[in-house]
């Protein structure tokens, strides 16, 4: 199929590909009680979630092209004719997973290829009207189940059960999909379940990675977050792992607070231009209940006591950093919650973010940036008022009633395979 290359050197380089998930009708089947189980803090109104993320998309595809923007459940419906041995390993593993009888491998054995790329996603066969498992909502957050690292790619090891088959999804994807064919020739993928444990595992370690705690902000520095979803012992491993490959030169484990506000390090920082990022002050400026551990690949570690002092003195001395909520409380707080912090980059100076974070907006708007809604945007486009590529400065605001309510931003629903 793609022949092109999977590489991404930065978390602002020109976004060329990229992968993404409708949110799809498993979702509609997250109630009240069980909503805290999957990883939800409240049930969503799924049309009006399908319309907004379809906004998303749209903008994506008018920047990077239809054929760049790559859908998750397609990319498994392909797979899934191309490997028949490791198609029966992944049913294998997910039926073990939930601990189904046997019966239901033979039952999915006998369905089509479309059918089974219903099922697995959504949990429901609708031939025969059954519910075989839960659904998988957060699979909407692409970035969390791999990141690219220079030209290799890293497939993550979720830490709640609730996102157990994603990440079975994406391992099979990624070994039986054509355009990962080369890079898996080349062992240029990196299996978080297969790497080496360091220090050697020892009895109460738990390795989870996540790839929402993950960002490579120059092409020898992988920032990875200490969070609620990822463990000191896991950035270790992996650690080790990329210095053996000589992909990066330094991995910076940052320990911020084990709370669900801050599951993962892109709720709290972002990167938009070369020297812009987006933050919450009281852990990224301030460094509250935070530090810095410096892994070098000679060995050596340092320590800094804030991001900011660590970006300022290895990344960019001339680094700014603008303020969810303008840095003030309450806002900062709210908006905060709401992803005000969560951007993904299309190029430098050019990102996505929701559009409920005002205080945020004046952070930026200070900053020089012009902010503009997708909607406007898009029309713009229709109109010929402007061209995607003439689009600089500019923080694009997406419509954000339902997609917010799931506690991820732009930035956690775009996993980017490329960027140049």
């Amino acid at each position: 199929m793609n022949p092109k290359k999977i590489q991404v050197h930065s978390e602002i380089g020109p976004l060329k590909r990229v992968l993404v998930h409708r949110p799809d009708k498993g979702t509609a089947r997250i109630s009240p009680k069980y909503a805290e189980e999957l990883l939800f803090d409240d049930i969503v109104y799924l049309p009006r979630m399908q319309e907004e993320h379809d906004v998303f998309v749209e903008v994506l595809e008018a920047f990077l092209g239809v054929g760049n923007v790559m859908e998750m459940e397609q990319l498994l419906f392909e797979a899934l004719s191309q490997d028949e041995e490791a198609k029966q390993d992944m049913l294998d593993m997910i039926v073990q997973d939930e601990e189904l009888p046997s019966s239901v491998k033979e039952m999915l054995q006998g369905i089509s290829d479309e059918a089974l790329t219903q099922v697995l996603i959504t949990g429901y066969y609708e031939p025969e009207d059954y519910f075989l498992f839960d659904p998988i909502p957060n699979f909407i957050f692409t970035r969390d189940i791999a990141f690219v690292v220079n030209d290799h790619l890293v497939i993550t090891k979720a830490a709640k059960a609730a996102r157990s088959r994603e990440n079975f999804l994406t391992r099979f994807i990624i070994w039986a999909h054509p355009i990962f064919q080369k890079i898996q020739k080349e062992e240029k993928v990196v299996n978080l379940n297969k790497v080496d444990l360091f220090p050697p595992s020892k009895k109460g370690e738990s390795v989870y990675l996540e790839g929402g705690d993950a960002m490579l902000l120059h092409p020898d520095y992988l920032l990875i977050g200490a969070s609620e979803r990822t463990t000191p012992h896991a950035i270790r491993s992996l650690a080790r792992a990329l210095f053996e490959k000589k992909v990066v030169k330094n991995v910076v484990q940052v320990n911020i607070p084990q709370d669900r506000s801050f599951m993962h390090l892109d709720t709290i920082f972002t990167q938009i231009n070369t020297r812009d990022f987006v933050c919450y002050k009281p852990i990224i400026v301030d460094g509250m209940s935070s530090n810095l551990d410096v892994f070098r690949h000679n060995g050596e570690v340092d320590t800094y006591l804030s991001v900011r002092d660590f970006i300022q003195a290895e990344i960019n001395k001339d680094a700014r950093f603008l303020l969810s909520g303008n840095g003030e409380s309450p806002y900062q707080e709210r908006e905060q919650w709401t992803d005000g912090c969560n951007l993904v980059a299309i190029r430098p100076g050019v990102a996505i973010t929701y559009d409920r974070n005002p205080r945020t907006e004046i952070s930026f708007k200070e900053a020089g940036y012009r902010v503009v809604h997708a909607y406007d945007l898009l029309k713009a486009f229709k109109d010929g008022i402007i061209l995607p590529e003439e689009v600089k400065n500019t923080i694009i605001t997406l419509p954000s009633s339902e997609l917010s309510r799931a506690r991820g931003g732009s930035h956690c629903m775009t996993c980017p395979i490329e960027r140049r």
